[in-house]
């Protein structure tokens, strides 16, 4: 079993991220908190944003890896900040890291209402390859729903000034079978997303996740979730479009045009290395998991006192690291081999005391296997979370 313990006192050492480890940064500041986000997130107004983007600093400055091989800025919302705010963070990301001639990929999540072609062209210039639009949805009353500061205006013309100032490269997130969606409408919906002929879409089925509004409104009869055959027409529909477009359903939700996939989160889907910075970041780093304090507050009060906000590290046992790679490998549609998945995890044995369960799923129609490596089948992809129980539980 994993050993999870608070995170060391400062006496002890901590080593810096590899060269060329992944690299994630969260901004915690949004307009507002969403709805159904689980996110470590609070509303911008009354921070005063500069002292956390000299903190991720000070700690990148300790720990970050030179030349990771992808950046990931997320949050919260980074586009909320201005642009000097945002010189700051990636010219000081750039000195302590030499991120643009390493990177093969930067994504930045913006919203809308944050995202104008001035702003889109800085992040642009500062490095940024990839830029993540959070649509969510083109009803402007779901949006309300879901706790959003725009509306679907917004969104088309966020996108278009991303393109504008020259990025190369825009994904889009979107959220289906939310209550009261209609299944045609959505059809719809997805058609004008594609026409704008984004590089990458993240789409997903609403999920209500603890500790957030929609899973109190849920669990109060507040707010219904959809019948779980609906949902089922979504997941089915969306693929179908997708593909009928051109579209690569490369992962269960993920989406992209021929070469465009998003390589930083093929790094979390292989159980990879990456280094978290800011507040309620995560971090793995050879086999040892460790997370900052989710707290704007105590996130600065750590850092200005021992450059390190970390508060729990835990180090999973051989077996419980190659549950979770193959939980995360079949998400994609590659799959992955026993012997990837051995090698992944760091599992010394010669033999994967897990591929039987995946034999087992492929006699009973849940899995594909082509060669050595399995696969989520037709029947399996809408069942995905429920097959990785088999791996985590079994």
């Amino acid at each position: 079993m994993a050993r999870k313990t608070e995170a060391p006192p400062p006496t002890l050492p901590r080593e810096r991220a590899p060269r060329g480890t992944p690299l994630y940064v969260h901004l915690p500041f949004c307009a507002a908190k969403c709805h159904y986000c689980d996110f470590f997130s609070v509303a911008a107004e009354g921070h005063d944003r500069r002292p956390m983007v000299d903190a991720i600093l000070a700690e990148a400055e300790l720990w970050a890896p030179t030349a990771p091989r992808t950046v990931f800025v997320g949050g919260g919302t980074p586009s909320l900040l201005d642009e000097a705010e945002l010189r700051a963070l990636f010219d000081g990301l750039e000195q302590r890291t030499g991120f643009r001639g390493s990177a093969r990929e930067v994504t930045v999540e913006c919203n809308p209402e944050s995202l104008d072609e001035a702003k889109a062209a800085v992040l642009l210039e500062l490095g940024a390859t990839r830029l993540s639009i959070g649509f969510q949805a083109l009803d402007d009353a779901a949006l309300k729903l879901f706790g959003r500061v725009h509306d679907a205006a917004q969104s088309f013309a966020a996108y278009r000034a991303a393109r504008a100032a020259g990025a190369r490269e825009v994904n889009v997130d979107l959220i289906y079978a939310w209550p009261g969606q209609d299944l045609e409408a959505w059809k719809t919906d997805l058609g004008r997303v594609l026409d704008l002929g984004p590089n990458h879409v993240s789409a997903y089925n609403l999920t209500f996740e603890e500790d957030t509004a929609f899973r109190r409104w849920l669990d109060d009869g507040t707010l219904p979730k959809a019948p779980e055959e609906l949902e089922l027409a979504f997941f089915e529909a969306t693929r179908r479009q997708f593909a009928e477009r051109g579209y690569g359903a490369y992962e269960i939700s993920n989406f992209s045009l021929s070469g465009q996939v998003a390589h930083h989160n093929i790094n979390y889907w292989h159980n990879g290395p990456y280094l978290g910075i800011g507040p309620s970041a995560v971090s793995k780093v050879g086999s040892v998991r460790g997370g900052n304090v989710k707290s704007v507050g105590d996130y600065l009060r750590r850092i200005a006192e021992r450059g390190d906000a970390r508060v729990w590290e835990e180090a999973p046992e051989a077996l419980d690291r190659l549950r979770e790679t193959w939980w995360l490998g079949l998400r994609l549609a590659e799959g992955l081999s026993a012997a990837e998945a051995r090698q992944r995890a760091g599992y010394d044995l010669p033999t994967d005391p897990l591929e039987p369960i995946a034999e087992r799923l492929c006699a009973e129609g849940l899995l594909t296997r082509h060669g050595p490596r399995f696969a989520l089948s037709e029947t399996g992809l809408p069942l995905g979370d429920w097959v990785a129980r088999k791996f985590l539980d079994g």
